[in-house]
């Protein structure tokens, strides 16, 4: 049975980050190895994520500049592993949230203050993904490591193609009603 393995890299290092593991390309490679089961055959696994944000901003006290740097060699690594695709998102600087709350009532510095990120596009990319496979039938089964029911018109559409879903329930994760709902079966797979 012809499977790829679609894996929501947020996901993967939110779980990884609960377990007190090092998330590296070793660890995903490993666990995307855990996802299939026989008589599976992996076509591909898609890992998709996005680099770290880069660009300077200003700091929210001061005013003074901040550079961010970039560093996605990690992902070329990745993508150069046997059967592994990498589709990149992009991050967002979406502002300053303060480190501790209530803030106390000495004068705020910037220290005080932790840059917020958001990932874009991996949920767009996840589903445009799971509709191609729908075409022509290249593969049997998709084995999605998320917990987004952002995901779930695309499990409906694969579904409703002739295609089987799986979702794998990572260690003691919480999956959504929903997303249980809408997949063929569920896979437990433990971080290695």
């Amino acid at each position: 049975m012809k499977t790829v393995v679609l894996i929501d890299g947020g996901h993967l290092r939110a779980c990884t980050k609960v377990a007190g593991k090092k998330y590296d390309n070793a660890l995903i490679v490993a666990f995307a190895a855990l996802c299939t089961v026989a008589p599976e055959y992996l076509l591909r696994v898609f890992y998709y994520d996005s680099p770290q944000f880069e660009g300077t901003i200003p700091l929210p006290v001061s005013g003074g500049k901040t550079e961010f740097k970039s560093n996605d060699h990690w992902l070329r690594e990745l993508a150069q592993n046997e059967r592994f695709a990498v589709r990149r998102g992009t991050i967002g600087f979406r502002g300053w949230v303060p480190k501790k709350i209530p803030i106390s009532g000495k004068a705020l510095t910037d220290a005080d203050f932790k840059p917020s990120f958001e990932q874009k596009g991996v949920d767009m990319r996840i589903g445009l993904d799971i509709a191609s496979f729908c075409d022509g039938h290249p593969v049997e089964r998709v084995v999605l490591v998320s917990a987004d029911t952002d995901m779930i018109p695309a499990m409906k559409h694969a579904r409703k193609a002739g295609l089987e879903v799986v979702i794998i329930r990572i260690g003691a994760t919480k999956l959504h009603d929903n997303l249980l709902a809408h997949a063929d079966l569920v896979r437990a797979v433990a971080l290695p």
